[in-house]
């Protein structure tokens, strides 16, 4: 009998890490840049009471089936779904989004790379081109101080125009960078994910060529989160702990009646 509470246990623990999952995907339903997770189950070890394919020792028969009983869920992984978040209108010639494939690279304080298709870029006190956090876009983007005026290709090329001066002028080029596997990066907070060995090393290109997407200015990219989706999947996680816990209320019937017996 212990072996259905502890399948029930598991059970709940399982559904309660697929809330929390969906908890953090509504939470994160507005911000920029944001891919939603889904959390991936799997189910335990089996109890062998008989193999499949046991030779009785009575008839010298095989067993088509064999008797086995599993020991209940766990989760096996959280997957990330890097579909295309829609885009939406900013009009601020500093936020820019990607339509397509492809993350902006950013400079760590640590010296490492970060990956990020959150747009929102900002100038620093040197006229540098960084995010929220301050973290310079690579390669690096300066805009000098008497520009009046900034245009950035679809293709990530930034021009700006100067007084005195009727022609654009290039000041850089934001590249995109991919990954072979893009579940594989690490999410650390603040929009930004590292490269890990499942992922793969990343690719550098140009906006607009290969797999690479093109780069939106005076856009962002919202959440692919979808609240519909994200409320339905929480109605029927509460109901399969729902289920679980009676599991375990019965278990627990069972349990106490076969102790009342004289």
């Amino acid at each position: 009998m212990s072996l259905s509470l502890n399948i029930g246990a598991s059970g709940m623990l399982a559904q309660q890490m697929n809330v929390n999952a969906i908890s953090n995907n509504i939470a994160n339903m507005n911000t920029t840049g944001f891919k939603r997770q889904r959390i991936e189950f799997a189910d335990l070890m089996y109890q062998n009471i008989q193999r499949p394919g046991h030779v009785s020792a009575e008839s010298g028969n095989t067993t088509p089936t064999g008797l086995q009983f599993g020991l209940g869920v766990r989760a096996a992984a959280t997957y990330r779904i890097h579909e295309q978040g829609s885009l939406n209108t900013t009009n601020n010639v500093l936020d820019l989004a990607i339509s397509g494939g492809g993350f902006f690279e950013v400079e760590l304080p640590s010296g490492d790379s970060g990956y990020t298709r959150s747009g929102s870029f900002q100038l620093n006190e040197n006229g540098e081109l960084v995010t929220t956090q301050g973290y310079p876009i690579a390669p690096g983007i300066t805009i000098p101080s008497d520009a009046i005026s900034i245009d950035i290709a679809e293709d990530g090329e930034v021009f700006i125009r100067q007084p005195n001066n009727p022609n654009l002028q290039s000041v850089g080029q934001i590249t995109l960078v991919e990954f072979p596997n893009r579940g594989g990066l690490e999410a650390t907070g603040n929009n930004l994910f590292l490269e890990t060995q499942a992922s793969g090393a990343p690719v550098t290109g140009t906006a607009q060529t290969e797999q690479f997407g093109s780069i939106m200015q005076g856009f962002l990219e919202n959440s692919n989160v979808d609240s519909v989706s994200e409320i339905t999947s929480l109605i029927t996680a509460q109901r399969a702990y729902e289920m679980n816990s009676k599991i375990i209320t019965t278990s627990d019937e069972m349990m106490s009646t076969t102790a009342q017996l004289r």
